[in-house]
C-alpha cells in the first residue's frame, strides 16, 4: 500500500536525523526527571505521584513536537531542497506523500506518547485507569492530528526551511508554559488563562491529565475539548491548502544555491 511505504520511508528519514529523535522523545523524558525529583504537590482531594500530573503532560508535549514541530520543520526543508517540486514530477500523487508525512508523525507521536507513560509506571508509580483508557487514545488520535495540521501550516507559512524551527519553537514552547504542561496555571492572570483557553494545546493536556487523575470525578470524555482540537486541526489544513507551496520560495532557493556552493568552495579547497 503506497500510504505505508510512504510512512515507513518517512520514519527511516526521521531516526536518520538524531537531533531530531533526541529532542522528540528523550528532551520529555529529561522534563519528567527533573519535575519529578524537584516538586511535589496536591491534586484535587488527596496526593498523588507527581508524574501523575507531569506524566501526561510531557506525553501530550511529544506528541505536539512529533507533529507539530516535525512535520512543519520536515517539509519546509523539503520544499528549500527542491524534493518537494521532484516528488510532483514523479508519478507517486502528492497527497500520498504528504499522507504518509503526516502517519510518520503520528505513529512517532505514538512512540513518543508510549515511552513517557511507560516510563512513568515503571519508574514513578504512574497509575492507569483502566476506564479512561479509550478516551486516552481518542485525545491522542484527535489531538495528534490537529497538530499534524498546524504542522503543515507552520510549513507553508515559514518563509524559509531555516526558519521553520525557530518559528516552531517559537510558538510552541510558549504555549506549553501557558497550557498546564510543565506547571499548574490555575494562579496565573485571567489574560493568561484566557489566551491558553483559546489555543489547542490546553484542549490537548487538560483531559489527558483528567483521565489519569484519580481524584476526578467528571467524565473521561471531553467533548468540548475534542471539539476545539478538530476545530484547530481545520484551521491548520485550510491554512496549508492556501498557502502551500511545492517549489522553493526564490529567497529560499537562492539561499540554496549559497549553501551549495559553499559546500563545494569548502571541498575542493
Amino acid at each position: 500500500m503506497l500510504i505505508w511505504d510512504q510512512i515507513r520511508y518517512q520514519n527511516r528519514g526521521f531516526w536518520r536525523t538524531p537531533v531530531a529523535a533526541f529532542f522528540t522523545l528523550v528532551f520529555p523524558l529529561m522534563f519528567l526527571f527533573l519535575f519529578t525529583t524537584l516538586f511535589d504537590f496536591e491534586i484535587a482531594d488527596g496526593e498523588v505521584s507527581i508524574a501523575q500530573f507531569f506524566a501526561p503532560s510531557l506525553a501530550v508535549f511529544a506528541a505536539a513536537s512529533a507533529t507539530y514541530t516535525n512535520v512543519g520543520i520536515r517539509v519546509a526543508i523539503a520544499r528549500d531542497e527542491g524534493i518537494l517540486k521532484r516528488v510532483r514530477g514523479t508519478p507517486l500523487p502528492p497527497w500520498i506523500y504528504m499522507a504518509g508525512v503526516v502517519g510518520s508523525s503520528i505513529w512517532i507521536a505514538f512512540i513518543g506518547t508510549t515511552i513517557m507513560l511507560s516510563v512513568g509506571v515503571v519508574f514513578y508509580d504512574l497509575e492507569i485507569i483502566g476506564s479512561t483508557l479509550a478516551a486516552v487514545v481518542v485525545t491522542f488520535a484527535v489531538g495528534s492530528a490537529c497538530f499534524a495540521g498546524l504542522g503543515l501550516a507552520l510549513a507553508a507559512l515559514s518563509p524559509t526551511g531555516d526558519s521553520a524551527p525557530a518559528i516552531a519553537n517559537a510558538t510552541l514552547l510558549p504555549m506549553a508554559f501557558i497550557s498546564n504542561v510543565f506547571l499548574d496555571t490555575g494562579d496565573s492572570p485571567q489574560w493568561i488563562q484566557n489566551v491558553a483557553d483559546f489555543l489547542p494545546l490546553k484542549h490537548f493536556v487538560t483531559p489527558m491529565q483528567d483521565a489519569f487523575n484519580p481524584f476526578y470525578t467528571g467524565s473521561a470524555w471531553s467533548w468540548g475539548d475534542l471539539a476545539v482540537l478538530v476545530a484547530w486541526g481545520a484551521v491548520g489544513a485550510v491554512v496549508a491548502l492556501r498557502y502551500f507551496r511545492w517549489e522553493p520560495r526564490a529567497e529560499s532557493a537562492a539561499g540554496t544555491k549559497r549553501s551549495r556552493r559553499r559546500r563545494q568552495r569548502a571541498e575542493a579547497s
